[in-house]
């Protein structure tokens, strides 16, 4: 319908458009003008729609009705066949039961067949074993009588096992019987019981395990490892086989050439007489050793293919290797050495010893793990391994000590050997004071750290001994403490031979002091005794001083050899580092105090000669001139200047050899020596004016000089003696005004005053007392 009358009512959109006047038109005519034949249309077709709404409905309720009455049937017909479901699953478990019962009787009657059958295999068995049983227990050591089977090569096996069987019943039943077996054998009548089977049986099964071990032989001999791994197999039946593994092994030619024996010998140690060298036996082991590992990987190939137990088999093999072989070559190779006669080190003494033991161990071990990884059963092959070293290594850390005292020993006779030549041929055409502090042997610091090699050496031999840490840190403590006792000892020798030299300096300057009445030849020749005394005493403070600077070196070279290794291996155990530790103190305090004895002679030495550069250069006049009326003269006196020349040349090795406080309390001592030194020489003489001015002069190069003690109150001490030099220089009114500052060295200073040559002449005395009278 809206087809038919949408196209008119478009033209009549388009005709509006035209204008007003259409316009009007349209509006007054009707704008549906079909609308009354549609209405009588729809009111036609909803009367024929109610219609057809009530015909279905009436088909709807018939259908509804047709559904009930099905639905009612199937619901009836489900419940039937849900009862016949039940009644089927009954009949199904009825029949489930039923046959489980029948097959539990099955069963039954199985198991009653099987134990019928059973017994009456065993009773067939049972009789045929009697029957063998009366045979054996016929008449002692009769073996004629028996059954084929027990001389049928093919029937071998069988053979073995029921004799075996009637062997375990028989003795048995003696048992029962209060009887011993080994009683029995050899002993037996056929009075009794089975004790005759018991012996038969005992020499049958020894004459067939013989037999099958010979036949075991001969098929070994050709290689047939089938027959060899039959007989193996029967075999096992005697001691679990036993015999046959202990017999193989036993037949292998490196366990009986004696060749082979030989020639390890010379493949290790050489031939005879040749010289032996731990790296020659190192060499030779690893040769051999590879070797008996090869043929062991080979005999591990048969061993597998032949008997049953391959690995007990291996077991034994491995432990007659090391039992016999390798202990036969290190019985010969390993000697231990008495502790009571050492041998000679020019044979190598007892250091060749612990080096090819060393060597052995460390093979042997490397052999072990080789044994291991072919294959040793349950062979305990690195505790076997080590029990071979059991009785080296419970004596170790004692013939490690002696060895190393005895490469001290030789050491020293070596050394005193060159000290010996360098006396006897060293000291022509040299003067008298150069050959006292030539003639002792100096400390070497490369034999220190020779030494410390040989305790290298020896710390890594504990280290391969040792497996545990308590029982390394106490080799390693005792072979350090060995090393400490080495190097206190030669450097506190090698001190005290450089402390002999200024001895023999101090006597030398004693025997050539005399008293003022001589002649001056006798004079002339007590000077040049005297020089040439000073010269040795020189010569021996640098001595001294190397000595000195070489001991620091040396334990320095100790200390740091002990951080580095040492320290390491004592510290897993409480208490071994701690005591390192004071032991090392301990063993250097020796050293410690032979130095500080030198030192305080060194001291001596030095201020002997100044004493007598000051006696022989010092004169009266330079410090009171005849003539005060001159130029003053500027200059260090020539006893000064002599001194400050010697002290800059001595000390220039002291300097050089000490170090950190050593160094300050040595200056020290010496600036506050050479101070005392200094004022008790100058109050020998007198001052004036220009005199004073000199002093203080010598005072200030003095002061200068010891500046490079870097002493804070020795420059105070030289500091205030410059100060006092001015009680010589001012005039007596003037004294007063020195000491405002300084009330400290009045007393000093009073001494000082009475040096004026005008102490007397201008009354000082009268005017010093009522001076420090009314200061104080």
């Amino acid at each position: 319908m809206v087809n038919d009358l949408l196209p008119a009512f478009q033209q009549d959109d388009a005709d509006s458009a035209e204008g007003p006047t259409k316009f009007a038109q349209v509006v007054s005519s009707p704008l549906f003008p079909e609308v009354d034949a549609l209405l009588s249309l729809f009111r036609d077709s909803c009367k024929e729609l109610i219609d057809l709404r009530k015909q279905i409905d009436g088909k709807l309720n018939n259908l509804k009705k047709d559904v009930t009455v099905q639905d009612t049937k199937h619901r009836k017909t489900l419940a039937e066949l849900e009862k016949g479901v039940d009644g089927l699953f009954s009949s199904f478990a009825r029949l489930d039961s039923r046959i489980s019962s029948v097959g539990q009787t099955a069963a039954k009657i199985g198991d009653h067949l099987q134990s019928a059958d059973a017994q009456r295999e065993t009773a067939s068995q049972t009789i045929e074993l009697i029957k063998y049983l009366m045979e054996f227990n016929s008449s002692p050591g009769d073996l004629m009588e028996l059954s084929p089977l027990f001389s049928d090569d093919s029937r071998v096996a069988e053979a073995a096992s029921i004799a075996q069987k009637l062997r375990s019943f028989a003795e048995e039943d003696i048992g029962r019987q209060g009887i011993s077996v080994s009683s029995v054998v050899g002993n037996a009548t056929a009075s009794r019981g089975l004790e005759v089977a018991v012996a038969n049986l005992q020499d049958y099964c020894n004459e067939l395990e013989n037999r099958l071990l010979s036949r075991f032989d001969a098929a070994s001999q050709r290689r047939e490892l089938s027959t060899m791994a039959e007989c193996a197999k029967i075999l096992s039946q005697f001691n679990r086989g036993t015999s046959a593994m202990q017999h193989y092994v036993a037949t292998r030619p490196m366990f009986i050439d004696v060749e082979v024996m030989n020639a390890d010998t010379r493949l290790v140690l050489g031939d005879q007489g040749s010289q032996v060298s731990p790296s020659n036996v190192a060499r030779g082991l690893s040769s051999l050793y590879k070797e008996i590992t090869d043929t062991v990987r080979k005999e591990a190939a048969t061993i597998m293919a032949v008997f049953p137990s391959p690995n007990e088999v291996m077991s034994i093999l491995v432990q007659r290797v090391l039992e016999q072989r390798v202990t036969a070559l290190l019985d010969k190779l390993l000697v231990k050495p008495s502790l009571v006669n050492l041998p000679s080190i020019k044979d190598g003494g007892l250091l060749l010893y612990l080096r090819m033991l060393a060597v052995a161990y460390e093979k042997t071990q490397e052999l072990a793990r080789d044994l291991r990884a072919v294959g040793c059963g349950d062979l305990d092959v690195e505790g076997l391994t080590e029990s071979l070293f059991s009785a080296h290594k419970d004596e170790y850390p004692e013939h490690e000590s002696a060895s190393l005292k005895q490469l001290y020993q030789a050491k020293m006779e070596e050394l005193r050997a060159e000290g010996q030549v360098s006396e006897g041929s060293g000291t022509i055409g040299r003067s008298k004071g150069a050959s006292v502090a030539s003639s002792h042997q100096q400390i070497s610091v490369t034999v220190v750290s020779e030494f410390v090699r040989w305790n290298e050496e020896a710390i890594s031999r504990c280290t391969l001994f040792s497996s545990q840490p308590a029982t390394l840190a106490a080799n390693v403590k005792g072979v350090f403490t060995c090393l400490l006792d080495e190097v206190s000892q030669y450097i506190t020798e090698g001190l005290e031979r450089a402390r002999d030299g200024l001895t023999e300096a101090a006597a030398l300057r004693e025997r050539f002091v005399l008293g003022t009445s001589v002649s001056r030849r006798v004079a002339a020749a007590a000077a040049s005794a005297a020089e040439a005394a000073a010269a040795a005493g020189e010569s021996s403070f640098r001595s001294f001083m190397v000595a000195v600077q070489r001991c620091g070196s040396s334990v320095a070279i100790v200390q740091q050899y002990f951080a580095n290794s040492i320290s390491r291996l004592l510290l897993p155990v409480d208490v071994a580092h701690a005591s390192s530790c004071e032991e090392m103190a301990t063993a250097m305090s020796s050293a410690e105090g032979a130095a500080y004895k030198g030192l305080q002679q060194c001291i001596e030495t030095v201020m002997a000669e100044v004493e007598r550069l000051l006696s022989a250069e010092q004169k009266a006049t330079d410090y009171r001139s005849p003539d005060d009326g001159i130029i003053p003269d500027h200059r260090p006196t020539t006893a000064c200047t002599r001194v400050v020349a010697y002290l800059s040349r001595v000390l220039e090795s002291a300097f050089t050899a000490l170090e950190g406080l050593n160094k300050q309390a040595f200056l020290t001592e010496l600036g506050n020596r050479l101070h005392k030194g200094l004022v008790t020489h100058w109050q020998k003489f007198t001052f004036n004016p220009s005199g004073g001015l000199r002093l203080k002069r010598d005072i200030t190069e003095y002061g200068e000089f010891v500046r490079s003690f870097n002493a804070p109150t020795v420059d105070e001490k030289f500091e205030l003696l410059g100060i006092m030099a001015n009680v010589f220089i001012v005039a007596p009114e003037s004294l007063s005004s020195l000491f405002e500052g300084t009330p400290s060295i009045r007393k000093d200073a009073q001494r000082f005053i009475q040096l004026r040559d005008d102490y007397k002449s201008a009354k000082l005395a009268s005017k010093l007392s009522s001076l420090f009278a009314s200061s104080g």
